[in-house]
């Protein structure tokens, strides 16, 4: 199995899939009478309740209409807010500020378990809110020496959310038969390392359901190789969802499409000759070709005002920043951004 947690009968035309965590389940069904007939099998096993239509899941509200849900963690926020003493704070429109990088000086911040603790709670916030990943990322690099910067950086993404509370990920009703991911590297970003930092989403169909921001291990010795880089993250989690699919007897036939705003990136990926700048990054070189000739994989390159991972991977001025967490499907409860 490609998730632990996720069951999968399968049988003719009848199809059912459990997803558990301790003692909360998700089960949904190819129909009403076949999940029913599933539900009635569970109960004479088990002692256990049935709440209906999927409504909150580990924190998580889930509101429905006839073509779409929307997964929100309002509360989580409030409480979150309450934690840190900044219920009453004032709003902020970005979750970083774009005059300013973190780096491992300041004077020492005189509370680093308050500091890891907020921060790992706003790691499980991205869960619904994929728009402060870059940020949190950038806070969790700081939580075994937190400076008073850094504070101050958590307490920005904290009043980010209070003028947010109502935001969340949309998801539409569809068939989709298409996966489609966006890649990116901010190369050379971090001041102290100098290391880049990958970011990537996924697509499938127009929903959006997976995306990350993860600082690179090595240091780059150039943009193509930082980017190159990230397109091999993005590949791998693509695998993956394509396996995922496959055992959900859902499975992708298209090649998935992968696109990144370096050239010379996206060069790499189609020229089977194996240049001397690409010795030392072979591995991935490699993962990503294969794939490629197996035409499971095709990159192409985008401008980078349509670069939708540039969100993941450094802080973006309002404008911008705006229309990309729209372009993610990040909406208010109104529909509106």
């Amino acid at each position: 199995l490609y998730d632990t947690s996720l069951f999968v009968y399968h049988q003719n035309s009848d199809t059912a899939y459990l997803l558990l965590y301790v003692d909360d389940i998700i089960l949904t069904a190819s129909s009403q009478k076949f999940l029913d007939h599933i539900v009635s099998l569970l109960r004479s096993e088990f002692s256990m309740t049935d709440l209906g239509l999927l409504h909150h899941f580990l924190g998580i509200a889930v509101v429905r209409d006839s073509s779409s849900l929307f997964l929100s963690q309002r509360q989580y926020i409030l409480d979150l807010l309450n934690r840190a003493g900044m219920l009453d704070c004032q709003s902020s429109r970005t979750p970083v500020d774009t005059s300013f990088k973190l780096s491992a000086t300041g004077e020492p911040f005189s509370d680093p378990t308050l500091y890891r603790s907020l921060t790992g709670a706003l790691q499980y916030l991205t869960i619904t809110r994929p728009e402060i990943s870059f940020a949190v990322q950038q806070a969790c690099l700081y939580m075994h020496d937190p400076r008073v910067p850094h504070y101050n950086h958590v307490k920005r993404i904290l009043r980010y959310l209070k003028g947010t509370l109502n935001h969340g990920l949309h998801l539409n009703n569809s068939s989709p038969n298409s996966l489609t991911a966006y890649s990116d590297a901010d190369w050379a970003g971090c001041p102290d390392t100098r290391r880049s930092t990958s970011g990537f989403c996924v697509f499938l169909g127009n929903n959006l359901i997976s995306w990350s921001s993860k600082r690179q291990v090595t240091v780059s010795r150039s943009s193509a190789e930082a980017e190159y880089r990230a397109v091999a993250h993005a590949v791998a989690d693509t695998i993956w969802i394509r396996q995922l699919l496959s055992e959900l007897h859902r499975p992708i036939e298209q090649a998935t499409i992968v696109y990144c705003d370096n050239i010379s990136a996206v060069y790499m990926t189609s020229n089977p000759v194996q240049h001397r700048r690409t010795k030392h990054i072979e591995i991935d070189y490699h993962f990503v070709r294969e794939r490629v000739a197996q035409k499971l994989l095709l990159i192409k390159f985008i401008s980078s005002k349509d670069q939708l991972a540039d969100i993941f991977t450094k802080p973006l001025p309002q404008p911008q920043f705006v229309g990309c967490r729209r372009n993610l499907n990040l909406l208010c409860t109104s529909g509106h951004s």
